[in-house]
């Protein structure tokens, strides 16, 4: 990025240096910002299929932990209003962000690009809209049970933005970074896949909220790492809940909103009881709390947002009579399910899509923080790549947001192949996997966003 010139570095007399200084220490700057958090239970009070794993087979009411919707509203110097939102769901939908994004710029006035809309990815989350469908055996009396949970989940994500846009107040932010080691590249760690190289982004970014009297108010925290301990049946948010919940207890009145980060290609390891998740939640809400009562960074400056949907071309899609003798032969379920589900959709259009209209996002925190917000389930590579491009310090890269609709492979993850090079694609309802190149597509749109917000032609 470009360093534009300062210019506080030019001469200024001493007396206007003198008020300068105590214009800052009066509180001024640190009232240019306003936030105010909020949150939401989106616990489902009837049974439901809960989403991410294609074994389970029946719908489910237990509940392990409550799962929540979250929102900070930020109104920076210049008026402006923006907001994030985090949840305890394993994805948000195109429709589910497309539905909430109108109401909110309707009734608050606030553009799209001002919305951000993450997902924890947790697994043991009720099935959200058409996400995954393929994926799972559902039968009619299934369906409705969704649908009217997800219709009531719209209703709540306006909710929770009302509720933090109304308690918009003075505040300060501060971000810095931590570390924590619970994430294992799960391509690596795979049967006969020993060979495969291993990234992963171990960096806790997090952004603390404090009030006029110093309070903290809010903790943005995130991290790259499947919510995939758990695989029961009862309704939880995994690690990510448990990390909330840590951090909420730590700052007792504030908010604790998690971020998943670029993990497509990371478990936490190993996996598969309360006790774990428990325990790597306590681990990031650790990690979370040496940042908030380290030294932090001031942000300042004003919030510059932009949003932009850029092609993603697929390979070639099957014929109608490539699905009609895979429905015919296919042993497996699920990927009989995808080719139904795939026909269905070119009986209905007339066509398959070639491509999808792919949604990038990045918020410009002044000249402190760059958050780049990406759709999918993006592998680590990418998270790795932005932050040398832009900054290992000041560079935030988030997957799961705004539309889970894919995996997001990088050119290695694509040409290696596996589950998160194409085989996912049949879960998610796709109708073939992504072309090569994908990877230079979204880093050419990624930079043009990056220079945007950052005031270049």
């Amino acid at each position: 990025m470009t360093n534009f010139p300062n210019p506080r570095s030019r001469f200024i007399p001493s007396f206007f240096v003198a008020v300068i200084v105590l214009t800052f220490i009066s509180g001024s700057a640190s009232a240019a910002w306003k936030a105010g958090a909020a949150k939401v239970d989106i616990t489902p009070s009837e049974p439901i299929w809960l989403a991410g794993y294609g074994s389970r087979d029946r719908p489910v009411s237990d509940v392990l932990q409550r799962i929540y919707v979250k929102a900070l509203a930020l109104q920076d110097d210049s008026g402006r209003v923006s907001v994030l939102v985090t949840s305890d769901l394993l994805g948000f939908t195109a429709g589910l962000s497309k539905g909430v994004a109108e109401r909110v710029e309707k009734k608050h006035g606030i553009a799209r690009a001002g919305l951000a809309f993450n997902a924890s990815h947790t697994h043991s989350a009720p099935v959200v809209g058409e996400l995954l469908r393929p994926a799972y055996g559902l039968g009619p009396a299934h369906v409705a049970p969704i649908k009217r949970y997800t219709e009531k989940l719209e209703d709540q994500v306006v909710d929770v933005i009302d509720k933090a846009i109304g308690k918009l107040k003075p505040a300060t932010l501060s971000y810095e970074q931590g570390l924590a080691g619970f994430a294992v590249n799960r391509r690596r760690a795979g049967r006969g896949t020993k060979h495969y190289p291993s990234p992963v982004d171990h960096d806790v970014p997090v952004l603390a909220v404090k009030d006029s009297a110093g309070k903290v108010t809010a903790v943005v925290f995130g991290y790259a790492c499947h919510a995939t301990v758990l695989s029961g049946y009862e309704i939880s948010g995994d690690w990510p809940g448990w990390a909330q919940e840590g951090v909420e207890s730590l700052y007792p009145g504030a908010v604790g909103l998690f971020v998943q980060g670029c993990g497509a290609d990371a478990n936490p390891l190993p996996r598969r009881t309360v006790e774990l998740a428990k325990r790597y939640g306590a681990t990031l809400a650790d990690a979370v709390d040496q940042v908030v009562k380290g030294t932090m960074q001031k942000v300042e400056g004003n919030l510059r947002v932009a949003l932009e949907h850029v092609p993603l071309p697929f390979q070639t899609p099957p014929t109608k009579e490539e699905l009609q003798w895979r429905i015919k032969t296919e042993t497996s379920e699920s990927r009989k399910r995808h080719a139904e589900y795939i026909l269905e959709k070119l009986d209905r259009d007339g066509k398959l899509a070639t491509e999808y209209s792919y949604p990038l996002q990045v918020w410009q925190f002044g000249d402190d923080i760059t958050f780049i917000v990406m759709a999918g389930e993006v592998v680590v590579d990418y998270s790795l790549r932005f932050k040398k491009t832009y900054g290992w310090n000041n560079t935030w890269v988030a997957g799961y947001s705004n539309d889970v609709f894919a995996y997001i492979p990088s050119e290695r993850v694509l040409h290696e192949g596996g589950y998160e090079g194409g085989g996912a694609m049949i879960p998610y309802g796709q109708p073939r996997p992504f072309k090569a190149g994908v990877e230079e597509i979204i880093a050419n749109k990624v930079d043009e966003l990056v220079q945007r917000v950052n005031g270049q032609p």
